[in-house]
């Protein structure tokens, strides 16, 4: 039996280079295709002068991420109500054993901090996710971008500092999580406002993400009056031959509302104090194509 070796060798890096390049485009097909061109251009190298083939494939991947995210800025396309990235199935298993670094990686995925890194420039984006994310050492970074270890230690600082500034801060005990978005979605599905009030903050908001595709908020709901009395007029009004999936999704529990066996709508909640403060609800259908076989 043949085995071929360059294939194997990327496969086994795929996990790591699909993470980067959704990290950096927040959109699951584009992240794939980037993944596929990395691909093209590590099956066309001289695999005997790739030394450390996962920095190569990273490097490689990185650089495509950066060109495609500066042509999606520059198309300056306009979308309609808010935006959330495409969710992300990211079941990490057995493969991340380390408290430490499942947390880092899961913040790093969270819709809060990818809708912070949106407001980046690529370069900064590229630089936050491999240090932040990925734990490389600055010099390793500048090599992958062509930049002087100063300069990456410069826009490091800067998108640490927007991030910072611009996420909100959450508990990420998955186990709460779990437990507040399992009776989120119960109060919310019977029609219990009472009840859904007791689980949301006085100051929680609800983001949706239609993209005038679909029925949603076109502005960022807030108060727990509103949020409550929105959800509870939602689920009044039904989903034909309505279930609901639970899945790991940008790294915390969330919830697949299915109509049929076609994906509807995918809900996750943000949790602080033993509240809801943050809804996201992503009805684009767009963005929820594959999750359609998850």
């Amino acid at each position: 039996m043949t085995t071929d070796i360059p294939t194997d060798v990327f496969e086994e890096h795929r996990p790591v280079l699909m993470g980067v390049a959704y990290r950096m485009l927040g959109r699951v097909a584009d992240a794939e295709d980037v993944v596929q061109e990395a691909w093209l251009r590590w099956s066309g190298a001289d695999h005997r002068a790739v030394r450390e083939p996962r920095a190569y494939l990273v490097r490689v991947t990185t650089r495509l991420a950066i060109d495609r995210l500066r042509q999606i800025k520059a198309r300056g396309e306009t979308y309609v109500g808010p935006w959330l990235p495409e969710p992300y199935v990211t079941d990490f298993g057995h493969t991340v054993e380390d408290t430490a670094e499942r947390a880092v990686l899961a913040d790093s995925v969270s819709l809060a901090v990818l809708v912070v890194l949106e407001s980046l420039s690529p370069l900064e984006r590229a630089v936050f996710v491999l240090r932040e994310a990925f734990g490389y050492p600055y010099a390793d970074i500048a090599a992958m971008l062509d930049r002087g270890e100063p300069a990456v230690r410069q826009l490091a600082g800067r998108a640490r500092k927007h991030v910072d500034e611009g996420r909100p801060r959450y508990e990420v005990d998955p186990a709460q999580r779990r437990d507040l978005t399992e009776r989120f979605l119960a109060a919310a599905a019977e029609g219990d406002l009472e009840g859904l009030m007791e689980l949301l903050a006085p100051d929680v908001r609800l983001v949706g993400d239609s993209g005038g595709k679909a029925k949603a908020p076109l502005r960022i709901l807030e108060t727990a009056d509103n949020v409550g009395r929105f959800l509870i007029a939602v689920a009044g009004k039904g989903i034909p031959e309505i279930s609901f999936r639970f899945l790991e999704l940008n790294g915390g529990p969330a919830v697949l509302v299915l109509s049929g066996d076609k994906p509807d709508s995918v809900f996750q909640v943000d949790v602080s104090a033993g509240r809801i403060r943050s809804v996201y609800i992503v009805r684009n259908p767009d963005k929820l194509r594959s999750l359609a076989s998850a």
